[in-house]
């Protein structure tokens, strides 16, 4: 499977309903065609890649193209998150885009030290984040090249 395949699903990490949902219409907009898997924080996203508990299918929990993550969440945040994630080797190699309303420099510091791939502060209007997913959509999905999933 490749990496700019349109079945491989975005993940977007946020508590926020309607920052989800807004996300969401804004890829649509931009006529992504991959799935879009929400996640609504960290706990749920570390269980997600390591498909455990209702994620252990993998045809139904796949390897993410990217990930969109959020600082701040209950439970496990964002920060949390991320450390756990490039610290494993089995998924250090997923991009990881944090897109969080913090604008604090000692997150972008950590978050680019942790192996952040981006740092976005959120868009304040729809239009905004209209284009914002234009250009992760043209990044992540039509101009990089990723590595292939390595088989377990």
């Amino acid at each position: 499977m490749s990496p700019k395949d349109s079945a491989l699903p975005i993940l977007m990490v946020d508590d926020d309903k309607d920052d989800r949902l807004m996300a969401e219409r804004a890829l649509r907009k931009n006529r992504v065609l991959n799935p879009i898997l929400f996640l609504e924080d960290g706990e749920e996203l570390v269980n997600y890649l390591r498909r455990q508990g209702k994620y252990t299918d993998p045809k139904s929990s796949p390897t993410p193209c990217f990930i969109l993550l959020d600082l701040n969440m209950p439970r496990m945040d964002g920060r949390r998150a991320l450390e756990i994630i490039k610290a494993d080797p089995q998924f250090k190699r997923i991009p990881v885009v944090v897109l969080t309303t913090s604008q604090a420099e000692e997150d972008i510091v950590r978050s680019y030290n942790t192996g952040a791939n981006s740092f976005i502060t959120k868009p304040v209007s729809f239009e905004s984040l209209v284009g914002l997913m234009e250009t992760l959509k043209n990044y992540w999905l039509e101009i990089v090249d990723l590595p292939l999933e390595e088989k377990k």
